[in-house]
């Protein structure tokens, strides 16, 4: 988590003081519209009324639903938070995130949305914008900032939402998505993607939209997590090599033997025959011939 600079921590106290609201739970709201990427907020906090959501454009669902008194406060803190950190550098990503509902799961797009226009919520008592002062701490010297693997360059395109991120690099075909944490990257193969949707259902699968169609990025073969190579298992080779062992060697040499008694037994009946004027001297020496051409 980012630390707050001494003028940070004063804008928070002030806005706070307006919404009446704890210093606590705006920061706590701050971190939910970063996530959000400055157009979204998921939250849960008590002075919020526990759990709820908040859309740029107007939607907000709180956990104390008949509260409106609250659902004002809330959405004016969250526009002016919004409005706060478009103002400061390097905080929203360049691919953002949009919301809709389909039955009774939630999907996150981001890349290509849709704009949400349910009425403006008009933002309480707000302070113009503060582009002049940091509100958090910049990183280490000859630190990027960056979260993706080193040596990625710049991103085409970026987005954040909740506990996931990603940096998509189409030129390389390479797709970093951080979950909780967790750094996966993922060859992206021969897909040109669009957009990526994330599942707020149990497992929270994240897929994209590519040429293909819909692909669940489980399906992209991964390349390294947390920067650690992950090693492809060998290929089986198409056709498996014959296994010889002794008794294949002894079946064979048996078979051998059975094979040249039956040929060396014909020729001696071939023989009688001779002897006895059935078969001409020509008829055989054409048989034996033929008989032991098979040895």
């Amino acid at each position: 988590m980012k630390q707050l600079t001494p003028e940070g921590q004063q804008i928070i106290n002030n806005i706070a003081q307006r919404y009446n609201f704890s210093p606590d739970a705006v920061f706590s709201m701050l971190q939910s519209v970063i996530k959000g990427n400055g157009s979204m907020a998921q939250f849960n906090h008590r002075e919020f009324g526990g759990s709820g959501q908040w859309m740029k454009g107007g939607m907000i669902m709180l956990g104390d639903m008949f509260n409106n008194g609250l659902k004002n406060s809330v959405g004016g803190l969250c526009q002016e938070l919004s409005t706060l950190i478009a103002n400061q550098p390097g905080l929203i990503q360049s691919g953002s995130f949009q919301s809709q509902s389909q039955g009774n799961q939630e999907q996150s797009n981001f890349g290509n949305g849709y704009s949400n226009n349910n009425g403006g919520q008009q933002q309480q008592n707000g302070s113009g914008p503060v582009g002049a002062v940091s509100l958090f701490v910049p990183p280490p010297a000859g630190s990027s900032g960056n979260w993706w693997p080193a040596g990625l360059q710049n991103p085409n395109s970026t987005g954040a939402q909740n506990n996931v991120r990603y940096a998509y690099f189409a030129t390389i075909n390479r797709l970093a998505i951080d979950i909780n944490g967790q750094v996966t990257l993922y060859d992206t193969l021969n897909h040109h993607i669009g957009g990526f949707s994330q599942q707020q259902s149990t497992g929270g699968s994240v897929t994209f939209t590519s040429q293909f169609g819909l692909v669940d990025v489980k399906n992209l073969p991964i390349i390294s997590i947390d920067n650690v190579p992950v090693q492809k298992p060998l290929q089986a080779p198409s056709t498996p090599a014959p296994v010889y062992t002794q008794a294949n060697s002894v079946s064979n040499s048996s078979g051998n033997q059975n094979q040249e008694a039956d040929i060396f037994g014909a020729i001696e009946k071939l023989a009688a025959l001779k002897d006895k004027g059935i078969l001409s001297d020509s008829e055989y020496s054409t048989k034996k011939a033929e008989l032991l051409a098979r040895l």
